[in-house]
């Protein structure tokens, strides 16, 4: 339980560590906020891209095994990340850290199903979801504290002693576990995933930095497509796929992968462009930014699921997920009415609705794609909802970046400018939660709502990778 906690806490602070370090990031490396996209979609790109691929090599070579290998390549680009003296060198250490973090995480579920049984399991993965939401509230003030005390480098060195302390647990207290035999990685449909979210999430940040209709904007975009297209082909052929692609003729299961991604971007991939408002324009240290920032959502939201979340359970998903987007959309709005001169708290309310939106949405979310899904497929069912999200974080970064950094550049009063800039991020996600809400409500079915009797559920990767993701981050 301690390793599993320990690796997972570590590995999904640092979906959001970094954003409130952003700026002191960017004075120290003499790079842009822009180019420093990357630093976030990095990480979030390759835990997207390697986490079902992951798990398969984790089922075939053992669970412990892949568990340990994560946390040691964690550690490493960790290392690496501190000592980076470029963006370019920390970008790619993201990158590292990213395919560590997928190692790890997709092997949690598994590691505590085989640990544990009866009610035990079920107190196990109650523990294991308190750590996922602490983990988001923790992410950005354990980020904002460091950065301004210690230097933001620390964000990194702190994940050394902790990646110890799970690989020494580990060693000391979990036995191996391995899947069926003959599971087999799915090395071309993971190339092709990666080479297509990576050349989108390229195309949609050189877009908003040197246009939409530059050579490498257009290339990149034609990359993309040409690498979703053999991806498409490859699953199709292979007989065990990355991601079974006959899941999607449920429109139920469909839907919800499409609420997976623009959740998570409508929730929390505007966050860092709040943080440059805060530290840039309203001259606050890191340490309120992550608290004025994240820490209002994450509460809402941890409230809302501790005293409803039971009764959430019981509710069909079409209605929970779809009303739970709504008021996501809710939220981002209320948070759209910015101006120079406003203080702060005024996104307080605004983080607060969507909170509570989020307490709605993502507890739920895997269980719905799990009834969804046949029951030989929950394993993938899973794992794809925890890649979309993490997807939807990476996407969402990069649109959001370009229509702030689109909206700044037409201001001349820079305090100005970059309200109506993080007005127009917020109606822009807020525009994606109510398109997602009405298209689950439009067509997730009621048959969806619960589990089957005796079928087991992974748990949400807790809603709340939330609040400063999202995920994670």
């Amino acid at each position: 339980m301690l390793a599993v906690c320990i690796g997972t806490f570590m590995l999904l602070v640092d979906v959001t560590i970094v954003t409130v370090a952003l700026p002191a990031v960017a004075g120290d490396l003499h790079a842009s906020l822009d180019g420093l996209q990357w630093v976030l979609d990095g990480y979030a790109l390759a835990l997207a891209a390697l986490l079902l691929g992951a798990g398969a090599l984790a089922d075939r070579h053992g669970r412990r095994r892949m568990y340990l290998a994560g946390t040691v390549v964690f550690a490493a680009a960790s290392l690496l990340c501190a000592v980076a003296n470029s963006a370019g060198l920390l970008i790619a250490a993201r990158f590292l850290q990213g395919a560590g973090g997928a190692a790890m995480f997709a092997t949690t579920v598994a590691l505590l199903s085989v640990t544990y049984s009866g009610k035990d399991r079920g107190v196990a993965f109650g523990v294991w979801g308190a750590v996922n939401g602490a983990a988001a509230a923790a992410g950005p003030i354990v980020g904002g504290l460091l950065t301004e005390h210690l230097g933001w480098r620390w964000i990194f060195l702190v994940n050394l002693p902790v990646s110890l302390l799970a690989v020494w647990f580990t060693v000391r207290g979990v036995t191996e576990s391995k899947g069926r035999p003959g599971t087999r990685f799915d090395l071309p449909g993971t190339i092709a995933f990666t080479v297509s979210a990576a050349a989108v999430t390229f195309a949609l940040i050189r877009g908003g930095e040197a246009g939409w209709t530059a050579p490498s904007t257009s290339a990149a975009f034609g990359i993309s497509a040409a690498a979703l297209v053999a991806f498409v082909l490859i699953e199709r052929a292979t007989e065990q796929p990355m991601l079974d692609l006959r899941l999607f003729r449920s429109a139920s299961f469909g839907t919800l992968m499409v609420a997976a991604v623009l959740v998570q971007a409508a929730a929390f991939a505007y966050l860092p462009f709040v943080t440059v408002w805060l530290q840039e324009f309203l001259h606050k240290g890191p340490v309120d930014a992550g608290l004025l920032g994240a820490l209002p959502m994450s509460i809402a939201s941890f409230v809302v699921a501790a005293l409803g979340g039971r009764l959430l359970q019981r509710i069909a998903p079409r209605w929970t997920v779809g009303i739970g987007l709504l008021l996501i959309a809710a939220g981002d709005l209320l948070q759209a009415r910015l101006t120079a001169s406003s203080p702060a708290t005024a996104l307080i309310p605004g983080l607060v609705v969507a909170g509570v939106g989020v307490a709605a949405v993502l507890p739920v979310l895997s269980s719905a794609a799990l009834s969804a899904a046949p029951p030989e497929r929950s394993g993938m069912a899973s794992g794809a909802v925890n890649t979309f999200r993490q997807l939807g974080f990476a996407l969402g970064v990069a649109v959001f970046g370009a229509v702030f950094s689109h909206r700044l550049a037409a201001h001349q009063d820079p305090r100005a400018g970059v309200a109506d800039a993080l007005n127009q991020t917020l109606f822009v996600a807020g525009g994606l939660a109510l398109l997602a809400g009405v298209l689950v409500l439009l067509l997730v079915r009621h048959a969806a709502a619960a589990p089957s009797a005796g079928r087991p559920v992974a748990p949400a990767t807790s809603g709340v990778t939330a609040a400063a993701t999202s995920g994670g981050h």
